[in-house]
């Protein structure tokens, strides 16, 4: 949203400072703007402090953009508000047991320690693997447990069971579950009762049985009971209801033995956790959660006089209890949007918002029950509302609310008149309503999509509003170009498969957000490379020798009579003369040519496994095939360049605008997604924690997995939660300024049926497509990437001593905030400076002519005593002229102490920009933020950097 007055609903938030407020800020309604300058008027006044204001925010990025809007609006800088407390939940509880919480986990019975040093897993990865070893430990010291084991069809459902339940306040200690955490694993009959009955009620007037007696006709449908279960006749009853009976049947079920299990596997991976000096985001936020109940002084030495929660709607249980933890006055405002909350798959509560009221009072009440905890009232709360929304055009907004009261199943039902009185509508800003609205679907729907993204790139039938830079015509609109255009989908493979056809046709196109890595062909193929180096496994020998090209009947041939190619047979050799998972890794991706930033993630997760746990060679195959068949993901990005169209999730565009959105794979099946098998240890409200299968060794005369009959009837009267798949559909269509156009194969789902659009069949017709893409260079030297490990970045080359005791330094968090300025300056973004070596920043990059080269990559082989290494970097800017290359480097130090050390830094990146460059005059400098001033640095040689990386010792 662009600067501009508030309006009266945001100049209401901005004034109201004292008092409890629960704010609805709809999609595009200037939600930052408005915050910060709300928390800019709070501290303008006399007695307030940055100190005394807690601002939460869902992610680092949106903290810093907090803290450089806020500095516009009140006298604080940004080296006052450095260290102010804006930041997200984890690390408020990072900073909060670093300083106050290491004898945490003695409230809990863990005769252990929070230390200096404890890191932080956030890599799912490899917490899963390390998650892996301590169940192997776990099943071999509980032996009473074998049976509920052999019904758990992995260990990762564990994992996130444990997770869910942090999340939800949940915690065990030494002699059971703290606090009150017990009587949610119980659950809730009153409240399961009534969904049972509102499912049980017969429909049409009474004359058609009820949902819930329909839903049971496929009771014990592939599915195989202990024999004690009751018969479909017996369940289902006569007439139009199931008994009442059965909603006290299916509740009432000995848990015990499920309860101690879940129990001992949680505390005891706690422990397993802190031993090995690690937490999870779960883990900070439980222990800092218990710190505050349990230490009553500390509770009101680290309390603030104003909470401001942003984002609320993606808030846990136990973020909002911390919220109340940490409030010492009444002074609370939460923000947020009940119709953008779509991350309960990482444990997000829509009731926090949603019922926000009745959550104050309940959770106050809770945490009060045996010691004053919440000392203010929380009675009275004022809403507030903003409705005027920057982004999208009227239409779209109009249309997006349908999304929110259209079924998405048959069997789906919705309360349109209660959805309807819950939303608050917005009222568009936009200048311009040419919004086009439309749908189609095709047996090729991959190239359907590519022919409309070609049909829409130029036209003017699809014009959209200009930008500050743009040379526009008529109006200020100007036609579409193919970055103004983001595919976005439910799941991941539509838009991966999408990318792939993409590239056949030549559209330039780019992938953002999580993958399923090791689904990747470069872990597919590295993962074949293992097998054969454990065992020679004719799975790894039929992978790549089919990549090679050999048919199925070839194929066969070769693995019946061992007779591998040579080339492959001398490679497997050259591979077991490695002594790291990391060199085999790169040796397999340097033989396929694999060198892009997928290679490099599943490089790095390999590395950081194999680093982190004792898995072994086999181990890590197990692992890898477990990740494969739990679809686990990873963050990769696949940018082609600066005029592409974007390929998303869903998930992955919140907080994000364009131009025009395709929604596509508005599939049956795929949007919502088929429900999948699930895991056999779940925790649900309202009716706790539950078993879905249970292993007996002579039920039926021999050993057998059974399904759980009791959960299966559980689950068929708790409805399915369409409410989020409705908020993602929302949330899609919200995405868009002007244009949205949904596409789907041959069986549209039920939101493209119901919603008000009409649905037009094309068959496609592409031809190769020649577009003109910006792509930036890769500063990489072209020879082969080395065997051995990736061994330093230039920082670890550099002394530590030399920055050490040094006053007056400004911080990290200052020097990366200089550093995205100058990024995004150089990039020609519409930033402003905020602060005096900001402004130094643009002075000096005004004044250079040519292109400028910024956050390059750049990988630097050396052979150090007889192995290869390869020192890898990124240059801050990159000045190329006709005759000459320049690279700078920028530094915030307010001294010339870390020189030398910078000289290793700008060596390296001057050999490979001079590899790169190798006709031009190549020179290195540092521009000094400080004082506007650059200083020449004359580069190191190959031969003294490889005595310098000698010198900082090979990598482990």
């Amino acid at each position: 949203m662009t600067d501009h007055e508030p309006n009266p609903r945001q100049q209401e938030l901005i004034d109201s400072t004292d008092g409890i407020y629960r704010v609805d800020a709809g999609a595009g309604t200037g939600k930052t703007f408005t915050v910060t300058r709300r928390y800019a008027n709070i501290v303008q006044q006399d007695d307030v402090t940055p100190e005394d204001v807690l601002l939460v925010t869902f992610t680092n990025n949106a903290a810093a953009e907090m803290r450089e809007r806020i500095v516009e609006h009140c006298h604080y800088g940004m080296r006052e508000l450095g260290d102010a407390p804006i930041q997200t939940f984890h690390s408020l509880c990072h900073d909060l047991l670093e300083e106050h919480g290491h004898a945490a986990p003695t409230h809990l019975g863990i005769d252990d320690r929070i230390t200096g040093s404890t890191r932080l897993v956030e890599d799912e990865l490899v917490e899963e693997a390390l998650f892996q070893q301590f169940i192997n430990r776990f099943s071999d010291n509980h032996p009473e447990y074998d049976d509920i084991l052999r019904a758990v069809s992995g260990p990762v459902e564990l994992l996130g069971l444990v997770k869910q339940l942090a999340a939800k306040g949940v915690f065990p200690d030494a002699e059971g579950w703290y606090r009150d955490g017990e009587r949610h694993l119980d659950g809730d009959f009153e409240v399961f009762e009534a969904l049972f009955e509102e499912e049980n009620e017969p429909r049409n007037d009474g004359r058609k049985q009820s949902k819930l007696r329909s839903k049971l006709n496929r009771y014990g449908r592939n599915a195989c009971y202990l024999p004690e279960a009751p018969e479909k006749h017996e369940i289902r009853g006569e007439g139009k209801q199931v008994p009442e009976v059965l909603a006290h049947s299916v509740f009432e079920e000995d848990r015990s033995g499920l309860k101690a299990f879940v129990h001992d596997v949680y505390y005891e991976y706690l422990v397993f956790a802190l031993q090995r000096n690690y937490l999870n985001f779960g883990f900070l936020q439980l222990f800092a959660y218990v710190l505050l109940c349990e230490n009553h002084r500390l509770r009101d030495e680290v309390a603030f006089e104003y909470v401001m929660i942003d984002e609320f709607q993606d808030s846990s249980e136990i973020q909002f209890k911390l919220a109340l933890l940490l409030a010492d006055t009444d002074n609370i405002c939460v923000v947020g949007d009940w119709k953008q909350s779509i991350y309960s798959f990482q444990y997000a509560d829509v009731d926090n918002i949603v019922h926000f009221n009745e959550r104050l009072k309940q959770f106050a009440q809770e945490l009060n029950t045996d010691h004053e905890r919440v000392g203010f009232s929380t009675d009275s709360v004022t809403p507030i509302e903003l409705t005027e929304n920057y982004r999208s055009t009227q239409a779209i907004l109009d249309f997006s609310e349908q999304a929110l009261v259209t079924p998405a199943a048959s069997s789906d039902t919705v309360d349109k008149g209660e959805v309807q009185d819950r939303v608050v509508s917005l009222d568009s800003n936009a200048a311009h309503e040419n919004t086009r609205i439309e749908a189609l679907q095709s047996e090729d729907e991959h190239e359907a999509v590519l022919a409309k993204i070609e049909e829409i790139a130029g036209n003017d039938d699809y014009q959209i509003e200009a930008g500050a830079d743009d040379d526009a015509e008529g109006g200020g609109l100007r036609a579409p170009r193919y970055e103004d255009i983001a595919v976005v989908t439910r799941t991941r493979d539509f838009g991966r498969d999408l990318l792939q056809t993409a590239e056949e046709y030549g559209l330039p196109m780019a992938y953002e957000g999580g993958i399923e890595l090791f689904r990747t062909d470069q872990a597919k193929l590295l993962l074949a490379w293992l097998r054969i180096l454990e065992d020679d496994a004719d799975r790894g020998w039929a992978v790549v020798l089919e990549d090679a090209g050999y048919t199925y009947d070839e194929v066969n041939d070769i693995l019946e009579t061992g007779d591998c190619p040579g080339s492959m047979r001398s490679f497997r050799e050259s591979l077991r003369g490695m002594e790291t998972l990391g060199g085999v890794a790169r040796c397999v991706f340097q033989r396929y040519g694999y060198d892009g930033a997928t290679a490099d993630v599943v490089l790095h997760t390999i590395q950081s496994i194999h680093d982190t746990t004792t898995l072994t060679r086999g181990d890590l195959i197990r692992f890898i095939e477990r990740s494969i068949e739990a679809g686990s993901t990873h963050e990769v990005h696949t940018g082609t360049g600066t005029n592409s169209v974007t390929v998303q999730t869903i998930h992955a565009t919140k907080g994000l605008e364009y131009p025009i959105v395709v929604l596509a794979n508005m599939n049956s099946g795929r949007f919502p997604p088929s429900s999948g098998g699930g895991s056999t240890i779940t925790y649900d409200d309202p009716v706790g924690l539950r078993q879905h299968e249970v292993y007996s060794a002579d039920a039926h005369g021999h050993p057998h997995i059974y399904d759980n009959w009791r959960t299966d009837v559980l689950q068929a009267c708790l409805p399915r939660n369409y409410h989020e798949e409705r908020r993602l559909l929302y949330v899609a269509i919200t995405r868009a300024e002007s244009h949205v156009v949904f596409t789907a194969g041959e069986d549209p789902n039920t939101f493209l049926e119901g919603l008000p659009v009409d649905i037009d069949s094309v068959t496609p017709d592409l031809g190769e497509i020649t577009a003109t893409e910006t792509e930036q260079t890769t500063l990489d030297v072209t020879v082969p990437t080395p065997d051995g490990p990736v061994g330093h970045t230039p920082h670890t080359l550099m002394r530590d001593d030399v920055f050490e005791g040094v006053d007056g330094g400004r911080g990290t968090e200052f020097g990366n905030q200089v550093h995205d300025f100058a990024e995004a300056y150089a990039l020609g973004e519409e930033v402003m400076p905020s602060n005096d070596d900001e402004r130094r920043v643009a002075t000096f990059l005004d004044s250079l002519d040519g292109e400028l080269l910024v956050e390059e990559d750049a990988s630097l082989p050396l052979t150090v005593d007889g192995t290869q290494v390869t020192v890898s970097g990124i240059v801050d800017l990159i000045h190329v002229t006709p005759d000459a290359v320049e690279i700078v480097d920028y530094k915030t130090d307010r001294g010339r102490h870390g020189e030398p050390e910078y000289r290793k830094q700008l060596s390296v990146y001057y050999h490979v920009v001079k590899a790169v460059y190798s006709d031009r005059q190549v020179t290195t400098s540092i521009f000094y933020t400080e004082e506007g001033k650059r200083q020449s640095i004359e580069p190191l040689s190959i031969a003294i950097l490889e005595n310098v990386v000698a010198e900082a010792g090979q990598p482990s």
